[in-house]
C-alpha cells in the first residue's frame, strides 16, 4: 500500500466509478482531500502517514488514476469537478466534512467552500488559492486556442512505456518543465496508481482531455471575490519558492481577503506535501481536530 493505514474504496457517482485512498478512524472529523492536476489520490500518501485524528479521504477525481473518464464530447472544467466532488461527498453519506487540496485540488476546494458554506466545515489548501485568473483581454485567444486544441486530440496515440522507470523520469521531467520539481519517490508513487499495463509496457490511465487548455478563466477581481467569499476557518500552506503563476505578493494578498484564514509559507517545492511531509502535518496541526 502507498502508506501504512490507508486502504483502497470505490464507489459510484453520476459521472461513473470513482477509486481512491482512504484511512483514518471511522466517527473522527471528516476530510476529503483533493489532488493536483494530472496526479492522484496517492498525492497525500505520505502526508496521511504524519495526520492522526481524522478520517481521510482521498478519491481519484475524474479522469485520474483509477477513477472514470467523463463521457465523449463533454468537457473538464472546475465547475464540474465541483459537481463530482459533491457527488462524492454524498455517495460517503457525508452532509458535512473539511477540505484539503493541493494545487488544482486546492482551487477546487476553494469553489466548494464559497460555494456550500453549509457544508464545508473547515480548509486547508496547500499550493493554491480561489483560481487562476486571467486578463480580460485573453478571453477570446484562449477560447480559440481550446477550442482548436479539441478539435485536433481525436486519433493523437498514446505514449508507452516499456518499464516503469522510464514513466517515473517522464513525470519527474514534466515537473521540471511546469517549474514543479519532484523527487523521485514521490514520482513513484503518482506514476505506480497513474498508469494501466498495455502491450508492451505501460500507458498514462488519466484522460488526454485533461491536458487540453481550459476555454475560460476568471478575472482577478472574480478570483478575489471568491476568496473573500469562502466564509470557513482556512489555512493557507505554500512553498518558498513561489511558483511562477501564483507570484508574490500576489499569493499573499489573496490569502489576506479570506475572512477566517491564515497564510504558512514553508520552504519547498509544488509538491511539498510530498516530498516534506512531516513539516505540513506539523503546520496542519490540530486543525482539523478544532
Amino acid at each position: 500500500m502507498p502508506a501504512a493505514g490507508l486502504r483502497e474504496f470505490a464507489l459510484d457517482i453520476r459521472i461513473g466509478r470513482i477509486a481512491g485512498l482512504r484511512g483514518g478512524r471511522a466517527g473522527a472529523p471528516r476530510v476529503l482531500a483533493l489532488h493536483g492536476w494530472l496526479d492522484n489520490a496517492a498525492s497525500f500518501a505520505p502526508l496521511a502517514a504524519h495526520l492522526h485524528g481524522i478520517e481521510l479521504v482521498a478519491p481519484d477525481l475524474p479522469g485520474h488514476g483509477a477513477s472514470a473518464h467523463l463521457p465523449p464530447g463533454a468537457d473538464y472544467s472546475f465547475a464540474g469537478a465541483v459537481d463530482s466532488v459533491l457527488d462524492i461527498a454524498d455517495a460517503l453519506g457525508w452532509e458535512r466534512f473539511a477540505l484539503l487540496g493541493h494545487s488544482m485540488g486546492a482551487g477546487i476546494a476553494s469553489l466548494i467552500a464559497a460555494a456550500c458554506p453549509q457544508r464545508v466545515e473547515r480548509l486547508v489548501a496547500i499550493e493554491a488559492l480561489g483560481a487562476l485568473a486571467e486578463a480580460p483581454e485573453r478571453t477570446v485567444p484562449r477560447l480559440r486556442e481550446a477550442i482548436a486544441a479539441r478539435r485536433a486530440l481525436p486519433g493523437k496515440s498514446l505514449r508507452v512505456f516499456p518499464d516503469l522507470a522510464l514513466a517515473v523520469r517522464a513525470r519527474m521531467a514534466a515537473g521540471q518543465q511546469l517549474g514543479s520539481r519532484l523527487d523521485e519517490a514521490a514520482a513513484r508513487l503518482l506514476v505506480e496508481r497513474g498508469v494501466a499495463p498495455v502491450e508492451g509496457g505501460f500507458v498514462w490511465s488519466s484522460d488526454p482531455r485533461l491536458t487540453l487548455p481550459t476555454m475560460q478563466r476568471m478575472s482577478e477581481p472574480q478570483v478575489r471575490a471568491l476568496i473573500a467569499g469562502i466564509e470557513c476557518p482556512t489555512r493557507v500552506i505554500y512553498a518558498e519558492p513561489a511558483q511562477p503563476y501564483l507570484p508574490e505578493p500576489q499569493r499573499r494578498e489573496h490569502a489576506a481577503l479570506l475572512p477566517r484564514g491564515e497564510l504558512i509559507v514553508l520552504p519547498g517545492g509544488h509538491h511539498l506535501h510530498m516530498e516534506r511531509p512531516q513539516a505540513v502535518a506539523a503546520a496542519i496541526g490540530d486543525f482539523f481536530l478544532a
